[in-house]
């Protein structure tokens, strides 16, 4: 009785969210277990004390079944909301690559084409070769061979008006890992490179192509590679670092400044809501993709290997005998945020967070909550 008393005692010097009624019951229906989903994560913002925010999606088919936000947008205690803006990260690398499979499907140009067929400059990168010879497929998989990032000697934070001549300049100061086509080799300039390529076959911006090809058909109105100065006061304040490292508040600040090349494998900035709508589309809700195509992009497109390899185009695979995810993970200095669906099921989530480092794994939350999801669909078809 005594122990007891003392362990309620503890949990309430620590001010933790009370938790379902029923915790240690097994979950069984929908409602309980998105509830114990929600409770997990606002006892980690709280666990990770550092004031920060999560914007939460959950869907099922074309439909948001939970939208939710928990904790601060800035340092001023302002409550985040649904209207809340958050870097999204490698996420970006998704738009690129479905916006790749458009323009291959109004027959642009192919996707076993050579990047050199565009961007004639690659031909200056190290080691570069008739054995080198890169397409646009490799560098949608991941599977170039190129370094992850350029051998430049400084920071790469031009401003975004700059973005194409700092790609330029990278393409001397970056090398192989392996010869294309061989292995999966995460390659965050590969996906800058496919984007300028991407823009150079279209004969038009890149950004001007995701705004016209896939934001504005979307209605992702709050959706933006640079947020503009009405919407500043919505911009989640990002805090780089946290429980597991140097807490520093600036570096996010700076970065909003301009990101170099970064802008394809990096550079969008969402709300939850506004990500939930792409990835909805993705799911198969949407004309702006063939059927077809879209498939060929969840497809895996990288040599067999470990299961975090399993890459098709512009998005992350994995599979085993419950579930079949699809989705990407993303971070940038001060944010994280992770976009995931079960295929079979059609449920997702969309997470976004203005912290570096927490308690909660975001790609492993949501993996958990689509199995339980997955098994709860399966139990129901019985």
């Amino acid at each position: 009785m005594r122990m007891r008393f003392c362990l309620v005692l503890i949990i309430s010097l620590m001010g933790c969210t009370t938790p379902p009624s029923n915790e240690y019951e097994k979950k069984t229906d929908l409602e309980s277990i998105l509830d114990e989903f929600e409770y997990q994560l606002q006892k980690d913002l709280q666990d990770d004390n550092l004031n920060g925010s999560f914007s939460v999606v959950i869907v099922k088919g074309e439909e948001i079944i939970r939208s939710k936000t928990y904790g601060q947008l800035d340092f001023k205690n302002t409550p985040a909301n649904a209207n809340s803006i958050y870097r999204i990260g490698s996420i970006s690398k998704s738009f690129t690559a479905f916006l790749m499979m458009q323009l291959i499907q109004d027959g642009i140009f192919e996707l076993d084409d050579p990047i050199e067929k565009y961007l004639p400059e690659i031909r200056q990168l190290r080691e570069y070769s008739d054995s080198t010879i890169i397409t646009f497929r490799q560098l949608a998989s991941h599977t170039s061979g190129l370094n992850s990032g350029p051998d430049l000697g400084r920071p790469s934070t031009s401003a975004i008006q700059e973005w194409e001549s700092e790609v330029l300049a990278c393409i001397p100061a970056t090398g192989f890992r392996s010869r294309p086509g061989k292995s999966y080799s995460y390659s965050n300039i590969g996906f800058a490179f496919l984007g300028y390529a991407i823009a150079r076959a279209a004969g038009e911006p890149y950004i001007e192509l995701i705004q016209k090809r896939i934001l504005d058909p979307l209605q992702m109105s709050s959706t933006y590679f640079q947020v503009p100065e009405e919407k500043q006061a919505d911009l989640a304040q990002g805090r780089w670092g946290g429980p597991m490292g140097g807490y520093d508040e600036d570096r996010p600040k700076k970065e909003h400044e301009g990101t170099g090349w970064s802008v394809p494998n990096g550079g969008i900035y969402s709300t939850a809501n506004n990500l939930a709508k792409f990835m909805i589309c993705s799911m198969g809700y949407s004309e702006l993709l063939s059927d077809d195509n879209l498939a060929l992009m969840q497809t895996m497109q990288t040599p067999e290997g470990k299961w975090h390899e399993n890459y098709g185009l512009g998005f992350t695979l994995y599979k085993d005998s419950i579930i079949s995810t699809i989705g990407h993970q993303g971070g940038n200095p001060g944010y994280r945020a992770n976009m995931l669906f079960e295929k079979e099921s059609q449920y997702g989530v969309v997470i976004l967070r203005n912290y570096s480092w927490g308690l909660t794994d975001l790609n492993l939350k949501s993996t958990i909550l689509l199995r339980k999801l997955k098994e709860l669909s399966l139990e129901e078809v019985e």
